[in-house]
């Protein structure tokens, strides 16, 4: 189930993503802080301020501690670990600017403010360490619309059979095949869907669900429209209907506490946590992605992603991350990379890493891991990749 939203930090981390893009701005970071400072003297009284920080930027907390000195050197009354004001102070960022955010509260009184400054030069990499380790698994000449572990067993799922590979002298070996009874009308570019539970295995294609064994390999198919279990690392599950005749998901989902809701039409979808709970991101059909917030409310739209997303639950740089492709304009390789989200704006963690051509395919793999099938386009090899996210020291 979705974690409840409890305590006033978690309703302030949720207001976060709420808060609009417009902030009064400040000509650097010591402006910032003092404008945050006396903007937490404005609020009367005058006892000390219980005060903690952290640094979601791609900032050296070198910067955090400067936010620090700054803040506590213009703020005109003691701080303490622990007081009837308490306050946090948030080192942030998006594409264009750095934020500095204060979450405050004084009894039921709750106020969150936001100062930013122009960043200098482009976005860097905001957790120096972190990195996307990418290890090619399996190569064919027939597509792969995913591919799974069962035990000690590799299964491929292709558009029209599904193999089982077992490990034979150091090689994949093929053991058994099933054909598939696809649908007859369909989309061109078919997307396909394994999930596999313990020697279980189910088969996610549009219009059709097939269930089944690793040991003894069966598969029974059955037409139908049952919605596909999206995972998105070890906690976050959506249930989404695709669309049988295109290549997306039609926008009726059931959330994990069994709700319904009607959303765009979407190609992919990945979550994140933070204290407030699980944020979903959609990739949409006109080339957004939205963030959706716990009751599924869009809060904000993240510009510049493809269409292939994945979640993970690395605890890396204080949160988990999303993987995402970028847009392709058919003259460079796919690319894949791992980003956070905060205050609605995407924050990359991770350098960019290539593959020799498009993804055709992107599923979970693990907690950590993903699944990515990219076409190489001087061979016509279908590549399976397992890409998993590593964290820094």
């Amino acid at each position: 189930m979705i974690p409840a939203v409890n305590g006033w930090h978690a309703a302030i981390a949720a207001l976060l993503l709420l808060t609009p893009r417009s902030s009064p701005a400040a000509e650097d970071l010591p402006g910032a802080a003092r404008e945050l400072a006396r903007k937490t003297a404005g609020l009367g009284g005058r006892g000390p301020v219980g005060v903690s920080y952290r640094n979601l930027s791609s900032l050296p907390d070198s910067e955090l501690a400067q936010v620090r000195r700054e803040f506590e050197a213009a703020l005109d009354r003691g701080v303490e670990g622990s007081s009837a004001l308490e306050a946090r102070i948030t080192l942030s960022e998006n594409a264009v600017e750095y934020l500095l955010v204060e979450e405050v509260r004084k009894g039921d009184e709750a106020q969150v403010w936001m100062v930013s400054w122009k960043r200098m030069g482009p976005a860097r990499v905001a957790a120096p360490g972190l990195a996307l380790d990418r290890r090619l698994v399996w190569e064919q000449d027939e597509p792969v619309l995913d591919l799974a572990f069962a035990a000690a067993f590799m299964v491929v799922l292709e558009p029209a059979r599904i193999i089982l590979y077992a490990r034979q002298s150091g090689q994949w070996q093929p053991q058994q095949a099933l054909a598939l009874r696809t649908p007859k009308t369909g989309p061109r570019d078919l997307r396909g869907h394994l999930r596999v539970t313990g020697g279980r295995i189910q088969v996610l294609l549009p219009g059709m669900e097939c269930s089944g064994a690793v040991e003894p390999f069966v598969m029974d198919c059955r037409p139908g429209e049952e919605p596909w279990i999206l995972e998105s690392g070890s906690r976050a599950l959506l249930a989404a209907y695709f669309a049988p005749d295109h290549n997306y998901f039609d926008g009726r989902v059931t959330l994990q506490n069994g709700s319904r809701k009607s959303l765009p039409p979407f190609y992919s979808a990945a979550a994140v946590e933070d204290p407030a709970g699980i944020f979903w991101m959609l990739a949409l059909l006109d080339g957004r992605t939205q963030v959706f917030n716990t009751a599924f409310e869009a809060v904000a739209a993240i510009p510049g992603w493809g269409s292939d997303l994945v979640g993970t639950s690395a605890r890396c740089a204080g949160g988990s991350q999303v993987l995402a492709t970028g847009p392709l304009d058919g003259s460079e390789p796919d690319a894949l990379q791992a980003f956070t989200v905060v205050n609605g704006a995407a924050v990359p963690v991770t350098a960019p890493v290539a593959f020799p051509g498009p993804v055709t395919a992107l599923w979970p793999s693990a907690a950590t891991s993903a699944l990515a099938v990219a076409r190489d386009p001087a061979t016509g090899k279908y590549g399976a990749y397992v890409v998993t996210v590593v964290c820094g020291p």
